[in-house]
């Protein structure tokens, strides 16, 4: 007879249940290993992407982790996805500093030097022969006007760019229209603020994402009731956005000789199908499923018509034509961000309008 035989009825059950258990772990150990590997071929990190960022203590944004590197992403002793520089600027040098969002940190191209900053100034750099351009990429996923202003306030103006450049639209689009939301019902505080992931999700990239998956169906079955439920005119979204554009703008005249706008680029397009503008608008409708994607194509051309005239009202230049870049997969990886061939095209627009001769003078 065996040892196991002599176990009474509660042994084992409690037996049964601790293999089951290791099992479950072993399972889940194994699971966790897969995703991470997966995770360090397509980015370069094991980790989830959060652990790549910090909360910077002077700010109290949140920033890249300094000196952070995987494959694809390399972060200056700074905190900037940049090349390193010196905080004092060097002789006969212009520099370049670029505020924005995650389409400017341009987490989803192959590396640094895909990043549409990093080519345009390489681009700029052949037209010169007396000078040097270096910049800083101030970009940060999740920033939005406010987030900018600080982040030029207390981590940009050290370094005394001549020229910044601000690009900014979705990140605000979607806190704007969000709070109109909240305060109709449509979505709950914790849905503003776009969090609920849980405690363990922040240490297990396999339950993060499964989470997450389970949060983007469940959203996707909520839009599909409350799509288009959001009340509102146009003026409600819009005016918040010029008040922190123009603010923004303000404190960068106070910063650099030079400031220039540049409109938002973004897949959806007037001419596409429903079904084209629907596939174009993924990610924007995880954020924002209370609109439609015709609202959402009225939001953004409504917000690049209010840079224009900030550029006008304030007097700094302005870069336009945010169709420059095909509204396709080719050039967007989803709803805004840039795949390498995008950022390579948002350079090259910016190239055509950025001479050195306005950067000198």
């Amino acid at each position: 007879m065996s040892r196991f035989e002599n176990l009474n009825k509660g042994q084992s059950t409690l037996l049964m249940t601790a293999v089951v258990l290791l099992i479950f772990f072993f399972l889940f150990a194994l699971a966790e290993g897969a995703v991470r590997i997966r995770h360090y071929l397509k980015y370069g990190e094991f980790h989830g992407i959060e652990n790549t960022y910090m909360i910077d203590p002077k700010s109290k944004l949140r920033i890249p982790i300094p000196n952070k590197t995987t494959s694809r992403i390399q972060i200056n002793s700074f905190g900037f996805r940049s090349p390193e520089i010196t905080q004092e600027k060097p002789e006969n040098t212009i520099r370049i500093a670029f505020l924005g969002a995650s389409t400017t940190y341009c987490a989803e191209v192959s590396s640094n030097k895909m990043m549409w900053s990093d080519i345009l100034t390489r681009r700029l750099n052949q037209t010169l022969t007396n000078k040097k351009i270096d910049y800083i990429n101030g970009g940060v996923p999740g920033y939005s006007l406010d987030d900018s202003l600080k982040n030029l306030k207390y981590r940009i103006s050290p370094f005394h760019p001549d020229v910044i450049v601000i690009y900014h639209a979705t990140n605000d689009l979607s806190f704007n229209t969000r709070v109109l939301a909240k305060q109709q019902g449509i979505i709950t505080e914790k849905e503003h603020k776009n969090d609920g992931l849980s405690w363990f999700s922040q240490y297990s990239l396999l339950s993060y994402l499964v989470e997450k998956n389970l949060k983007i169906l469940s959203l996707q079955s909520q839009s599909k009731k409350i799509q288009g439920a959001l009340k509102y005119n146009i003026t409600d979204i819009v005016t918040p956005f010029e008040k922190d554009l123009k603010t923004l703008v303000d404190e960068s005249k106070k910063v650099a000789k030079k400031v220039i706008l540049v409109t938002f680029s973004h897949h959806i397009r007037a001419e596409q199908s429903l079904e084209e503008k629907t596939k174009a608008s993924n990610t924007s409708l995880y954020y924002m499923p209370y609109m439609t994607v015709d609202e959402l194509l009225e939001g953004f051309n409504a917000y690049n018509e209010t840079i224009r005239k900030v550029a006008k009202d304030k007097q700094v230049e302005l870069i336009d034509n945010p169709n420059f870049i095909p509204g396709n997969s080719i050039y967007f990886n989803d709803s805004v961000h840039f795949t390498d061939k995008g950022s390579e095209k948002m350079a090259e627009r910016l190239f055509l309008s950025i001479t050195t001769e306005k950067l000198i003078n």
